[in-house]
């Protein structure tokens, strides 16, 4: 696109692995356009499949939103993306998506900075997303930020929606085959896959007959739980104490444990569990950094990112509360028609 004009406007990306969301905010909080799409984390798909569905949603954000030919989209464009887990990739991402010519200025960061705008007046906490995978940022009154790689087992990761979901098998796998407890999952994920036998499944993924995919099998396992599985809850505890053990070290780190200081959680697998997990670590932080508020973010993480642009731009007063606002109704308009929410995170 071309540079006619750069007007006051705020190009948010919240790509997720699952899903992208654009939104396209005028400096008054006023949503001019969102546009949703499947997940384009260039750490899943690639560089170049990933700016090409941010492109295209991109393109669809400026057309819905009326803006003429040739018009730069916004003044800043704010990406925060999965997968962008180094600040050297979050440089290379900033490059690439500086060079389309959205905007005249650009920030990329990882997606869990974007959650914690979101569920915070000013950006300051710690933010724990556990969605399809898992991480943990926060940041400082004074600037100062602490992070971890989320680069998966090989960066000392447990958690995220696929992880549990292996585990899921791999429980009842080993229930059936006597090296593990007995364990209600093991009739579970018989009837999910149809077959008599776990061994079938395991034969025909080995084999290629079959492409497993463990994430249907996280809100299984939770379910499973909930029933009063001890194996299945053992699973949930570890999850309780991981999210625990994540927020703690990065308030440790950054001297906030006696601190009153937000914690906000997020992701599909945090927060449609009815709150058994976001109610355990609630009251497990609790003894760890007693004045920490633990929240749920109500807005998706889109909001998050279109926040930071604003921050960035020196937005009006009352633009953060007009955007929430919009969010919060179309939330709500959403659970009305007996949808489901999909902001709370990828």
């Amino acid at each position: 696109m071309g540079a006619r004009v750069t007007a006051a406007r705020v190009l948010a990306i919240d790509g997720g692995n699952s899903k992208t969301a654009v939104a396209l905010v005028d400096t008054s909080g006023r949503v001019l356009a969102d546009v949703r799409g499947p997940g384009a984390s260039p750490q899943n798909v690639g560089l170049a499949r990933g700016l090409e569905v941010f492109g295209e949603l991109v393109a669809e954000a400026a057309r819905r939103a009326g803006l003429p030919p040739g018009e730069r989209v916004a003044a800043h464009t704010a990406a925060y993306l999965a997968g962008a887990d180094l600040p050297r990739e979050e440089e290379d991402l900033r490059a690439a998506i500086g060079a389309r010519g959205w905007s005249a200025t650009t920030a990329v960061g990882n997606d869990t900075f974007a959650l914690l705008r979101a569920g915070t007046p000013d950006g300051v906490g710690v933010a724990v997303v556990c969605g399809a995978g898992i991480n943990c940022v926060a940041v400082a009154r004074d600037g100062r930020t602490h992070r971890f790689p989320a680069l998966g087992r090989i960066s000392g990761d447990w958690g995220g929606g696929g992880h549990i979901g292996g585990e899921a098998l791999w429980l009842a796998v080993r229930a059936e085959d006597g090296r593990g407890e007995p364990t209600a999952l093991l009739p579970a994920l018989r009837a999910h896959f149809g077959v008599g036998a776990l061994a079938e499944v395991v034969e025909r993924v080995h084999l290629g007959e079959l492409e497993f995919d463990p994430h249907p099998l996280c809100p299984l396992l939770f379910e499973v739980a909930a029933a009063g599985d001890a194996v299945a809850r053992a699973v949930v505890e570890r999850l309780v104490e991981e999210v625990v053990l994540l927020a703690s070290v990065s308030l440790r780190r950054l001297a906030l444990l006696a601190e009153p200081v937000t914690v906000v959680l997020g992701g599909g697998v945090l927060t449609g569990t009815g709150g058994a997990v976001v109610g355990a670590v609630r009251r497990r932080l609790a003894e760890l950094a007693p004045r920490a508020e633990v929240r749920v973010v109500d807005v998706p993480p889109v909001v998050g990112a279109a926040l930071l642009g604003l921050d960035a731009l020196g937005a009006a007063q009352g633009a953060e509360e007009r955007l929430r606002a919009a969010y919060r109704d179309r939330l709500a308009g959403d659970s009305a028609a007996g949808g489901r929410p999909t902001g709370t995170g990828g």
